[in-house]
């Protein structure tokens, strides 16, 4: 067997003795589960039984993960560089497991806005963590206060805004594909409004 092969073999047979252990089930629950008998499991991550394709999706799925999860290896570009969008303060990741999810970091010293008109809604979903400071989420009628190292999550689609509160606060946000477009639509509308306020752009 090469040796990449026989790498991830070790690496498969780990990760199924660590996901089952991190659900804090016995051999025998992951047995039945999997409708495997228990000396079949032990083998199979013990090593002494040949790893069979089968096998894996029913141990996947008992796993609550997926096969692709279950044989992935480490990528070589692990380490991610963040793109840098000086004009609104931000750094933003693209996650690639998630092609449409990214993650954004910003340093916020207004509040947010008093004027529900300027409240954005929009498709997606969105999950936010205070890093440092507080902020204010400001969602349809409802104000909240998250201090540092508080995550809200919250779905797009109702109006909502953030912003600091009693000085700076540098914020998290994560974003589904949706939730993105839409940050990015607004984004495009504000430049646009700046645009028509002060006739530069015309």
């Amino acid at each position: 067997m090469p040796q990449e092969d026989s790498e991830l073999d070790s690496l498969v047979r780990k990760r199924i003795r660590a996901l089952r252990v991190a659900q804090g089930w016995s051999l025998e629950e992951l047995a039945t589960r999997a409708n495997f008998s228990q000396a079949t499991l032990s083998r199979i991550e013990n090593g002494q039984r040949r790893l069979a394709l089968d096998q894996l999706v029913t141990l996947a799925r008992a796993l609550d993960t997926t096969l692709d999860q279950l044989v992935e290896t480490a990528a070589d570009d692990v380490v991610i560089s963040p793109m840098i969008d000086a004009a609104h303060g931000l750094m933003r990741w693209s996650i690639k497991g998630e092609p449409g999810m990214s993650v954004v970091r910003q340093r916020m010293t207004e509040p947010p806005p008093d004027n529900p008109a300027r409240m954005r809604a929009h498709p997606g979903r969105e999950w936010l963590v205070v890093l440092s400071g507080t902020a204010v989420l400001m969602l349809g009628h409802r104000r909240f206060r998250v201090e540092t190292n508080q995550a809200a999550e919250f779905p797009t689609m109702l109006p909502h805004a953030i912003g600091a509160d009693g000085g700076p606060c540098e914020i998290l946000g994560i974003f589904d594909r949706d939730a993105r477009r839409g940050h990015q639509r607004d984004a495009a509308t504000e430049r646009s409004d700046d645009c028509a306020a002060d006739g530069s752009c015309t």
